[in-house]
């Protein structure tokens, strides 16, 4: 292992056809030149137009390979992916921060699989802010946000519905564009300061099966690099699309 190379891991579910989950994550991790582990919360039977089956790894196994993991290495950033629960959530987060407290995570709030298999349901909201106040940046699509914060509207203004979520948790949310219904590839990226408007530079694309994995572990990457969030977003957001412009075909290829 490269010395220079700082230390990431994403822990999400395993996807056999490499385009989405700890797969695509890795691929991103060694396109931007950090080290990446990879611990899986669920086994699935998926290709990248169906979904099949999936199999929860036991919290406790997954808590053990955290451990380890952080005995052993100085992990900058974790990348969470599908988790069954808020419970199985929390369980992970609050066990990085307690073995690493300057550790950053990042939660890609996978509620659903693009083939509409549902994997986790928001019911405990206190929870839930408990868990997203421990959680440096989430990266929801406008259905995830309606799901995560019930108020949100798509009509609204961003910045009017956002700022008073400030009060509540503390973390920066990046509201994903490809799902917007007024501005279609337009990401809006709010931190405690200020909301930032990510622009794509492309404007016709290919669809591709699991572009928001993609897109977290390439920001995961970025900040590990030690750029700042908005910089390390723009980067992803690039990433992203030339991910999204490779092929025709769902399952995307890789480059910087």
């Amino acid at each position: 292992m490269s010395a220079n190379r700082p230390y990431v891991l994403t822990i999400a579910g395993f996807d056999p056809s490499a385009g989405a989950g700890v797969l695509a994550d890795i691929k991103t991790f060694e396109q931007h030149g950090v080290y990446g582990f990879a611990i899986n919360t669920a086994n699935t039977i998926q290709t990248e137009n169906e979904f099949l089956e999936i199999q929860w790894t036991d919290l406790s196994f997954v808590l053990e390979s955290i451990k380890k993991l952080f005995d052993n290495y100085t992990i900058k950033v974790v990348k969470i992916g599908i988790i069954p629960s808020l419970e199985y959530l929390k369980e992970i987060v609050f066990m990085i921060k307690k073995l690493s407290s300057k550790t950053k995570i990042v939660w890609d709030t996978v509620l659903k699989s693009s083939t509409n298999f549902n994997f986790t349901t928001i019911e405990n909201r206190l929870q839930l802010t408990e868990i997203l106040n421990q959680i440096d940046l989430i990266t929801p699509n406008y259905n995830e946000i309606k799901i995560i914060f019930p108020n949100f509207s798509p009509l609204s203004c961003f910045i009017d519905f956002l700022s008073p979520l400030q009060k509540e948790v503390s973390c920066s949310v990046l509201l994903k564009g490809g799902h917007n219904p007024n501005e279609m590839g337009v990401d809006y990226l709010y931190t405690e300061n200020a909301v930032h408007q990510l622009l794509p530079k492309k404007v016709e694309c290919f669809e591709k099966h699991g572009s928001g994995c993609v897109l977290s572990s390439a920001i995961t990457a970025n900040i590990a690099l030690e750029l700042n969030l908005k910089t390390a977003c723009e980067k992803a957001k690039i990433y992203t699309e030339n991910y999204l412009l490779s092929n025709s075909t769902k399952l995307g290829f890789h480059y910087v």
